[in-house]
């Protein structure tokens, strides 16, 4: 078998999420949690009007679900403990030899064991695969959706402080990881960034995603989270992975082209200082799902620039700030299935 994941930009035949439980993650108080219902609801219909949308859903959140989804999308029962499908979900693969569809189910241990509860969790990719009827490739590998990003054409970018996270894997090695990534997903060239951003290594925080630092628009093309704040400690993190990447080349031995998506203007928020970025959107077949801060300058140009980075496809905010205040953005909430 010869497994490749195709670019996001690729046709989906549809986008994966999960719908939230009452918890701790989702809030303490009704109006929070209300709040969180909502915002995982508007990313779903956005999503709904690109291509189809199947909700992994709680059993204790059915009868909620069903009120607040559009019947258009498909509901599928299963237990769980978070909401993140990113990360919880597979990884959904071709086989170049027959074009059949498969998913990498990697371990999840809840980014590197922080305590909570995760064994629902860690069976979601393979409850999602039997319900789409997709072949199953078991890795040995502790990794999240979130953390890759790839061109489609052998190239992945990954950060130093997950995968090698001996909260994850303590007995990992670069090459070792490099392996794994080459037989599950097909890459050839992984470019490691240091780390990810401040706010992710706080309790709780993933150590590092790549999905809220760069992702790829194209092959050869990166887009890449800015601050330009200098009081804002992202700002020198992000200039010194701007440098990095600008010496980098892809699996094909091409220069990175780099498209800066500066950050919204608010710094911090009642934690400390925000990861709030444009970067972790999710393209869709036709379209675009942008994160929105509610700072209508911020938002219209970063609709501009990645209308300019998405030729021919079209861009749509919805508010995330609900989303990320939980620990993620809306590349975080959802899994696309690429077309066989």
């Amino acid at each position: 078998m010869t497994y490749r994941m195709p670019a996001e930009t690729a046709q989906h035949d549809r986008t994966w999420m999960a719908f939230p439980r009452e918890g701790e993650v989702l809030g303490s108080t009704s109006a929070e949690r209300e709040a969180g219902y909502a915002a995982w609801s508007r990313v779903a219909h956005a999503v709904l009007e690109f291509e189809p949308v199947s909700m992994v859903v709680d059993p204790t959140e059915l009868e909620r679900a069903r009120s607040m989804l559009s019947a258009e999308i498909e509901i599928h029962v299963a237990p769980l403990d978070d909401f993140w499908m990113r990360d919880i979900g597979p990884t959904f693969v071709i086989d170049d030899e027959t074009g059949s569809l498969a998913g990498v189910d990697w371990i999840f241990n809840g980014w590197g064991d922080q305590g909570g509860a995760f064994a629902n969790d860690a069976l979601v990719a393979s409850v999602v695969l039997d319900t789409a009827g997709v072949t199953r490739v078991p890795s040995l590998l502790v990794n999240e959706g979130g953390a890759i990003h790839v061109d489609g054409e052998g190239t992945v970018m990954v950060t130093q402080t997950v995968q090698l996270d001996p909260g994850r894997n303590p007995y990992a090695t670069r090459e070792r990881v490099e392996a794994e990534l080459a037989r599950t997903i097909g890459t050839t060239k992984v470019i490691w960034l240091p780390r990810g951003l401040t706010r992710d290594y706080e309790p709780l925080g993933t150590r590092g995603h790549v999905d809220m630092v760069a992702t790829f628009a194209s092959p050869g093309v990166v887009l890449l989270h800015e601050q330009p704040e200098p009081s804002h400690p992202d700002h020198a993190v992000m200039a010194a992975i701007r440098a990095q990447l600008a010496e980098e080349t892809n699996a094909a031995g091409r220069p990175l082209e780099l498209i800066d998506l500066p950050a919204p203007t608010q710094l911090t928020d009642a934690e400390g200082f925000v990861d709030w970025n444009y970067v972790n959107h999710l393209v869709v077949n036709g379209g675009v799902i942008a994160c929105g801060y509610d700072d209508p300058a911020a938002d219209a140009r970063a609709r501009e620039l990645l209308g300019q980075a998405y030729p021919g496809r079209r861009v749509v905010t919805v508010d995330a700030r609900e989303i990320i205040a939980r620990g993620g953005g809306i590349h975080c909430i959802t899994q696309q299935q690429p077309s066989a």
